[in-house]
């Protein structure tokens, strides 16, 4: 068996409890896998500072050797935030989405790797709503203005009863499907991503920076979007609570959340 020596972890339904609380068992495991000089990546939807308290009670926060996968995979990161990877929107696909946004009537904003930007000076509910949840400021620049701003996703954000019929129109929105994925991801928010990237890319990629490949790699999720970094590790970890479509792809099976699974899984799979 090959040597584990990064361990790749989502946060919701895998990390922490249902109560979204770190147990003890798994703040031990973790340090130990670190002393063992393992890297434990948290691989999340969130930006850095949404991970940042987290990061900080695993005591694995502003470090330029330990790492992060944000966004879904659009970013890797130190956890000290200096970006090592990027695949995010281009300008030109702003343009097309603020364009859309303007045509259909609704709330946009793009975010970047720390801050969200809107381009309408009616900054919308769910703008502060998104900056409060993830701790990120907001700024307000023209279309072009934002030329030179790194873009990780752009998001369309209004109450459903808006939102909703003007997506189910695809007149504006299929003829930049063949670059971008749009996604709902709440009932407020839809979401345009670049196209094919995920956590198991950004694994990848980062695992090409850290010269490890695949059969170093151990991953553990529990949702749909966890499949692609289960795919890429070797190692590949479901916990109890995972949804059927996870567990069909793993190799190795691990207690719930709230049962230490993350912590058991480290110990019998990764340390010596």
């Amino acid at each position: 068996m090959s040597e584990i020596k990064l361990i790749a972890i989502d946060i919701d339904g895998t990390l922490v409890n249902s109560k979204k609380e770190l147990t003890e068992g798994v703040k031990v495991a973790i340090k130990e896998a670190k002393n063992q000089g393992i890297k434990v990546v948290i691989c999340t939807g969130r930006p850095l500072p949404g991970v940042t308290k987290l990061l900080k009670e695993l005591e694995l926060d502003n470090q330029d050797d330990q790492y992060v996968v944000c966004f879904g995979g659009n970013v890797v990161e130190t956890t000290s935030g200096k970006p090592l990877y990027q695949n995010g929107i281009s300008y030109e696909d702003f343009v097309d989405l603020e364009s859309i946004a303007r045509k259909k009537n609704l709330h946009f904003q793009v975010i970047s790797p720390d801050r969200i930007y809107t381009s309408n000076k009616d900054i919308g509910y769910y703008t502060l709503y998104e900056a409060n949840l993830v701790s990120m400021g907001i700024s307000y620049r023209t279309p072009e203005e934002m030329k030179d701003i790194p873009m990780v996703k752009g998001m369309f954000i209004d109450e459903p009863e808006i939102l909703d019929p003007a997506i189910a129109d695809r007149t504006y929105f299929a003829p930049l499907e063949d670059r971008l994925e749009f996604t709902k991801t709440a009932a407020f928010y839809y979401e345009a991503y670049t196209k094919g990237v995920n956590k198991g890319t950004a694994l990848d990629k980062l695992c090409d920076i850290l010269g490890l490949t695949a059969d170093n790699v151990m991953a553990i999720g529990d949702e749909e979007n966890d499949i692609p970094m289960l795919e890429f590790a070797k190692t590949a970890v479901a916990m109890e609570n995972a949804v059927p479509a996870v567990k069909e792809v793993v190799n190795e099976l691990t207690a719930d959340n709230d049962h230490d699974g993350v912590a058991k899984a480290i110990k019998r799979l990764a340390l010596k």
